[in-house]
């Protein structure tokens, strides 16, 4: 892999078109249109319309022309006509060996290598012919994707008309990366293989496949058996799962799962076809609960509990600095590299908590002896260490931007997740960098605030966040700009824990960072990008990926009127894109319904429904609200505000449509504009949940409210948090129940506007509470408190 960006001129491209292009005779004497957008992802370096061409059409029985001593061409041509196949319906036939076949045709052709990029290629679709040219496997692989772009361009089955087009592609950047976490939550092999492939047809080339952590040690180890047999298991946090008992065992049910390296050598190998290397991270010196959980003698500070193994979180838990903890770490990497053979290794070096350095007398004698100045200091001589023995066995360590205030070892690339500054700070300093900032590539932040978003974090990262994100920062000089290798969006599994929500949460954002990095800026186009979504998203149907599409539900805004029984409606999506079309007579919106064009002023009762539509082509799946006074004074968790926003999670538990939106730092919500005329009742819904959170010091921060009442209550102000008690709605009879559980109590009546602050008052943070909804109501028919003065 290339250390280097790349960064084109036009006399380079020149150079691009010419190494690459078919011979003149084949070619219109014409010169071509300027470069046009194409619909496919990521969008190619130049494309361009020759005059004077004629159309390709490609139906059942093309061939598709490979030399026959071309094996990693002949394999890329059954890939093509495999997908063809499974995705178009289209009955493709690979021919190798003689003379190229007249007539419509798909030719894979190579030239000499030169110092050609391994990934460029060009595409020519003209006079009844597609010629795709590269230099190497990975170019002609990716010539192969984007022709089967172009061979889908929608939902439709058979034959398919190209307009004459050329095309001269390579990337921009040499790192197009995804993270996979499977320490939290493991996935399964053949998952994992098909992620792969979904990354190979974004032209994504770097898996970075995260194995170890505090949760658990996914990779085996065959000098350390107990890595896996111990460390590769858990009890899920809270009392269902302790009470799920193994009848086997009589013990609590364990989960976890193991990759055992005949596994591995699989993936690696099936990515490998794929041009995807995979780069292992074995975590070092922190998040290494689960080694010693294994072998406890490898700790800095005696053996580590297991109940702490379920939590998420920075935990405090560091490999000792002695002989041992280096043989252990040592061993594994030797296995590692035998396993990985990519140029690459990641060790992690993030949040590396030092308070068990810090307590013990030997490490501290150690850092006497060596004369260094403090604990991050010993963290820079630890991985120096490392880096030294991974350049030995011909690898290059990779670690996270935490690793600069410990001292960096010389070869180092950093992965940078603290935004810019890290990442100059390195490059300024000669080393190599990933882009994988903190939140805009985090994929385990949700797409959208729609209640149907998977769980994960509660900061929302748009589609459109990730596109328009610049993997070079602007406050690096041009001469260093060199040393971004590209990026990387990390798929942390904390909170994404089955291989649905994994595609949900990756999908799309995962196209966007496919066109970042490898489109040039000029080639970038948000409209035309977004505009061939429709596209995309039938691919993936075809392929069997489950991408979130909320970025094109309707989303519906009301607000009734205290004046009267109307409200107003507003209907939109996230990515501006298509029309939406709506009915309020409770049919099926369709492509001739009325288009929303301006807000609605509807009579309640009302119903009305809604889809996103392209022309005829549906979008999006069709909404039905139905509008009334009592759907109007509801709001979801997702409807809510948090009252501080220090650490918002989405979280799952049971019980509930969708996940609680809560903020664990200060579990309190406000309820906006919440028109109180006529309301003398209130109902929250509530549910517990674990708190399984390794905070440290900051733990000491969550605001403790002192409860009124022996299991605490929620309590209701009005306007701010320090504002008029409106109700107190005790937490007692939630206690005994492990799902939702509606609270009701008459309030005093007022009238008007008004936020409501509703917080929790309790002994301590176990356990989380969190609300499900909130509505206003006339009188309960029973009321469990009354409450308010």
């Amino acid at each position: 892999m290339p250390s280097h960006a790349h960064s084109l001129t036009g006399g380079l491209l020149l150079c691009l078109v010419l190494a690459l292009a078919p011979p003149m005779a084949a070619r219109a004497a014409a010169p071509p249109t300027p470069s046009r957008h194409l619909d496919v992802i990521p969008q190619p370096l130049s494309v361009q319309t020759p005059d004077h061409a004629a159309a390709v059409r490609i139906a059942d029985g093309t061939p598709i022309f490979v030399s026959a001593g071309d094996a990693k061409g002949i394999w890329t041509a059954r890939y093509l006509r495999d997908l063809a196949l499974r995705t178009r319906g289209l009955k493709l036939v690979v021919r190798t060996g003689g003379p190229p076949p007249a007539g419509a045709a798909i030719l894979l052709e190579r030239i000499a290598k030169g110092s050609m990029d391994e990934a460029a290629y060009t595409l020519d679709a003209e006079n009844g012919r597609v010629r795709i040219t590269a230099a190497g496997d990975a170019g002609l692989f990716y010539g192969a994707v984007t022709l089967w772009q172009l061979l889908t361009p929608d939902a439709g089955r058979g034959a398919v008309t190209l307009t004459p087009t050329r095309i001269a592609d390579l990337p921009r950047f040499s790192w197009r990366g995804l993270l996979l976490d499977s320490s939290r939550h493991y996935q399964s092999v053949a998952f994992i293989e098909r992620m792969i492939d979904w990354m190979a047809l974004h032209k994504l080339n770097v898996l970075q496949w995260h194995l170890t952590d505090d949760q658990a040690w996914r990779l085996e180890i065959r000098k350390y058996p107990k890595l896996t047999q111990v460390g590769a298991w858990r009890v899920p946090a809270g009392a269902a799962a302790a009470a799920d008992i193994d009848p086997k065992t009589g013990q609590p049910r364990l989960y976890g799962g193991v990759y055992t390296q005949d596994q591995v050598r699989a993936v690696v190998a099936y990515a490998d076809a794929r041009h995807v290397t995979i780069v292992p991270e074995i975590e070092m010196p922190g998040h290494a609960l689960s080694a010693m959980l294994a072998y406890p003698e490898l700790s800095a500070s005696g053996p580590a509990p297991r109940s702490a193994q379920s939590d998420w979180g920075i935990f405090p838990y560091i490999y000792n600095y002695d002989d041992h903890a280096f043989a252990f770490l040592e061993d594994v990497l030797i296995e590692v590299v035998a396993l990985f053979p990519g140029r690459y290794i990641a060790v992690g070096g993030d949040e590396a908590v030092k308070d068990q350095w810090k307590s013990s007398p030997a490490i501290q004698a150690q850092i006497k002896a060596l004369g260094l100045a403090n604990e991050d200091a010993l963290q820079g001589r630890f991985t120096q260490r490392i880096e030294r023995f991974l350049e030995a066995h011909g690898r290059r360590l990779v670690g996270w931007d935490d690793i600069l205030t410990a001292g960096l070892p010389p070869e180092a690339t950093v992965t940078s997740w603290h935004g810019p500054d890290g990442a100059t700070a390195a490059a300024k300093a000669g080393h190599d960098v990933i882009m994988a900032t903190d939140p805009v590539l985090y994929f385990d932040h949700r797409q959208t605030d729609l209640p149907g978003e998977p769980p994960g974090r509660g900061v929302v990262v748009s589609l459109h966040d990730v596109y328009v994100f610049e993997p070079a920062p602007p406050t690096l000089a041009q001469e260093d700009k060199g040393h971004i290798l590209g990026l990387q969006a990390n798929l942390w599994t904390e909170h994404v824990r089955t291989q649905a929500r994994v595609e949900a949460m990756t999908f799309p954002r995962a196209a966007a960072v496919a066109e970042v990095g490898w489109s040039q800026p000029e080639r970038k186009d948000w409209p035309a990008f977004a505009a061939g979504l429709p596209a995309a998203f039938a691919r993936y149907r075809a392929l069997g990926l489950r991408a979130d599409e909320n970025a094109l539900a309707v989303r519906l805004d009301r607000t009734d009127d205290p004046a009267g029984p109307r409200v107003q409606v507003s209907l939109s999506n996230q990515l501006g894109l298509g029309q939406v079309r709506y009915t309020t007579d409770g049919t099926e919106p369709g492509p001739l319904s009325p288009a929303f064009a301006a807000p609605l002023s509807l009579t309640q009762p009302a119903r009305i429904r809604a889809a996103t539509f392209d022309g005829g082509r549906r979008l999006s799946p069709s909404i039905d609200a139905r509008l009334d006074p009592a759907t109007l004074r509801r709001r979801v968790s997702q409807d809510l505000r948090t009252c501080t926003g220090k650490l918002v999670l989405n979280l799952e538990g049971a019980g509930a449509a969708h996940p609680y939106l809560v903020d664990i730092m200060n579990p309190c919500w406000m309820f906006p504009g919440a028109d109180l005329t006529g309301v003398t009742g209130l109902t929250v819904a509530v549910t517990r949940l674990p708190f399984n959170f390794q905070l440290g010091a900051d733990l000491a921060k969550i605001p403790v409210r002192p409860p009124q009442t022996p299991q605490g209550e929620l309590e209701v102000r009005l306007d701010t948090c320090a504002g008029e008690l409106v109700a107190s709605l005790p937490l007692a009879r939630a206690t005994l129940d492990s799902g939702v559980t509606p609270l009701s109590v008459r309030i005093p009546p007022r009238a008007g506007r008004h936020d409501l602050c509703i917080a929790v008052n309790a002994k301590g943070v176990e356990p989380l509470w969190a609300v499900d909804w909130v509505a206003l109501a006339a009188p309960p028919t029973t009321v469990a408190v009354a409450a308010g003065r």
